[in-house]
């Protein structure tokens, strides 16, 4: 029977489960990758599953996010994260070296394998025909471990690309035409697939720009082909070896099919606060901005940031804006500069950055409150850029440049029409820079087994795991709506962030995006616990594991949402947190902030799939939720969460091996 891609690279990594949609499946992997706002955690983790050394073909330990060092914090969790590579045998990439996703693509990707990692962009590697996942860290860490991936298998979206992108339009306006279709709850529980002649005019860091923003529909991960699209880039980055041709089949089908014609779209942008909100540029063409920020994962590319050299070289950019840029690998800088690039920018008001994050989750580049931040970021969520009104817009960098050069959200083509400008012919380099130095490659086993990861005084160990308790009555703390991110749950930013290994203090920032009292109210709730409510599509975004075991160290024992987002719900069942769902989803109106419900008969609940009654006992009223955990999961929920049920069925296998021998 033929298959598409994705139906390859699941059959050649299934280790168990049928591939039908909805089924629970394991998945070998490959390689794993990390990044310092979640890795800190993630090495934690392994030192909790007394891990030797990482099992995996490749896992890469990088330093992206927290790169500002306004004090010891960031630097300790940077050293921690360094000796930790060491001991447990992956790579380390060091500060400043790059964004992990280009950069891995650029070092370590390879077609045909799998790939999990601790940062919700991680299926930007599907641009090199890999099955990347993101997924929360301690799935990570089971992974490092050499145990499989499990998730539900998701349906396969075909989506065919047809005809050849006009000018002034590029890659990013692909994924902006696919959220403007479909929002950002279109892809979940479904894996994006394209085909079609319009690939051959798309690069592979093209692809990668849409694979990356693919987590903004909700989809488990995006997959292309690989094709000489991807075996150019390999042989550009002296990685031609690399390369394995991986095409789906003729006749191939998908179980849900769209079509773009690239040739009919048009410069997009997404208004604040949502990468969904996605209307034509000239919609809101002159609209004041105060910003324009070129880079992240997003749009990581040497195109991308060329492309807006050439549109402002020889121009000022506008005084009324702050012209950022962002290199995403120190690679991609080196060959900026020497194509000339960077001058160009400079010249023309650019501040250049350091290659990592930086803007993108809030470690600076805030904005100030209420003026317009264009970005080429993947996400806007409020309060993500590390201003709490912010107002930020995503677009791609054509966009971004002739903005910055006006000083109002402006269209590329209107621009170029004005003032007489030909779309840039970009003299792009055959063969990258290749920079290994800010690599360090794993130790030897025996080398490594001797090394004692350092731990600063802001490094605090994981929260002790409770089981799950068979009956429960707590408090609503908090009434959620729908498309609450995980960036609401546990804030980014320039203050938040340096906490990310010291649960007790991080935990003081949870829901301050939404309710500042959050906090106090959950430690004044003590030992009787709380319950947290959620709309639709409750914990999208970021991959982060800290919105779950943050709440869980201030007593959260529940959610109940109408719906989830797929690794925020599995990062709570990771952590013992219940995560329930309305099965009438017009119940949500009727449950109130301060209404005490009750739970009972958990643990034989848990058992099976039958509905769950919960009581409030406030307006002395019921209503029925369900739960969607395999009987895997619910072991480990109502042991405390994954931890101690591995280390339970460690302890148990290693009896049963002792009475046998």
């Amino acid at each position: 029977m033929p298959a598409n891609v994705t139906q390859k690279l699941i059959e050649s990594h299934l280790v168990s489960g049928q591939t039908t949609p909805g089924e629970e499946i394991a998945l070998r992997i490959d390689q794993t990758l990390t990044q310092d706002a979640t890795g800190t955690l993630v090495m934690q983790e392994l030192e909790a599953l007394e891990l030797d050394t990482a099992r995996t073909r490749v896992s890469v330990q990088y330093v992206d996010h927290n790169l500002l060092q306004t004090d010891e914090k960031n630097a300790e969790d940077h050293e921690y994260l360094r000796t930790a590579a060491e001991r447990f045998g992956l790579w380390f990439s060091k500060p400043g070296n790059g964004v992990s996703h280009p950069t891995h693509m650029q070092r370590f990707g390879v077609p045909g394998q799998t790939m999990v990692g601790s940062d919700s962009h991680t299926p930007a590697a599907g641009s090199l025909g890999m099955l990347a996942i993101g997924v929360g860290g301690l799935e990570v860490a089971v992974a490092i471990a050499g145990m499989p991936l499990h998730l539900r298998m998701p349906e396969v979206w075909g989506v065919r690309l047809e005809g050849e992108l006009p000018q002034w339009c590029s890659a990013k306006d692909v994924i902006l035409e696919m959220l403007r279709r479909h929002d950002v709850k279109g892809g979940v529980n479904r894996i994006i697939e394209y085909h079609g002649p319009g690939l051959a005019s798309l690069t592979a860091m093209d692809r990668h720009v849409i694979a990356n923003m693919g987590a903004e529909l909700g989809a488990t991960t995006t997959v292309f082909p690989s094709d000489e699209a991807v075996r150019d880039f390999l042989r550009a980055e002296e990685r031609d070896d690399d390369w394995v041709e991986l095409f789906a089949d003729d006749g191939a089908g998908y179980d849900v099919e769209d079509t773009i014609d690239l040739c009919s779209l048009e410069p997009l942008i997404a208004k604040p606060s949502s990468p969904g909100n996605v209307v034509p540029v000239r919609e809101v063409a002159g609209e004041q901005i105060a910003q324009v920020v070129i880079g992240s994962s997003a749009n990581p590319g040497l195109r991308d940031f060329a492309i807006a050299a050439a549109m402002v070289d020889g121009r000022q950019t506008s005084a009324d804006v702050s012209f950022d840029i962002n290199p995403t690998s120190r690679e991609i800088l080196t060959d900026l500069t020497k194509m000339g690039a960077t001058t160009s920018l400079i010249v023309s008001g650019a501040r250049i950055h350091q290659a990592g994050c930086m803007g993108c989750i809030g470690m600076g580049q805030a904005p100030a409150t209420g003026h317009n931040s264009l970005r080429t970021m993947p996400r806007n969520f409020p309060g993500r850029s590390g201003t709490k009104e912010d107002r930020v817009w995503l677009c791609s960098p054509e966009t971004a440049a002739a903005s910055a050069l006006t000083g109002v959200i402006t269209d590329p083509r209107d621009w170029a029409h004005e003032h007489g400008v030909s779309y840039p012919t970009l003299d792009l380099p055959s063969r990258h820079s290749i920079n290994t130095a800010m690599l360090v490659a794993p130790l030897n086993p025996d080398d490594a087994q001797r090394v004692e990861p350092v731990k600063g005084p802001n490094i605090s160990r994981l929260p002790d795991p409770e089981p799950m308790l068979d009956e429960f009555e707590a408090p609503v703390l908090l009434k959620a709506g729908d498309n609450v991110s995980t960036d609401e749950i546990s804030p980014a930013g320039a203050r938040a962030l340096p906490f990310r290994s010291n649960i007790p203090k991080l935990a003081l920032f949870s829901f301050t995006q939404i309710d500042e009292t959050y906090p106090q109210r959950a430690q004044d709730a003590g030992d009787t616990g709380h319950i947290v409510v959620g709309g639709e599509n409750y914990g999208q975004g970021s991959s982060r594991e800290h919105a779950a075991i943050a709440l869980r160290h201030l007593g959260l024992r529940a959610v109940i949402a109408i719906s989830y987002a797929r690794i925020h719900w599995q990062n709570l069942a990771n952590f013992g947190v219940l995560a329930l769902e309305f099965i009438d989803a017009g119940d949500y109106e009727g449950v109130d902030q301060d209404d005490l419900l009750a739970l009972r008969g958990l643990h034989k609940a848990l058992d099976g799939a039958d509905p769950i009654t919960v009581e409030n006992l406030t307006k002395k009223s019921s209503f029925q939720v369900r739960h969607r955990l395999s009987p895997r999961q619910a072991r480990y929920v109502l042991a405390g969460g994954l931890i101690p049920q591995l280390k339970e069925s460690s302890e148990e296998t290693a009896q049963a091996a002792a009475r046998l021998g």
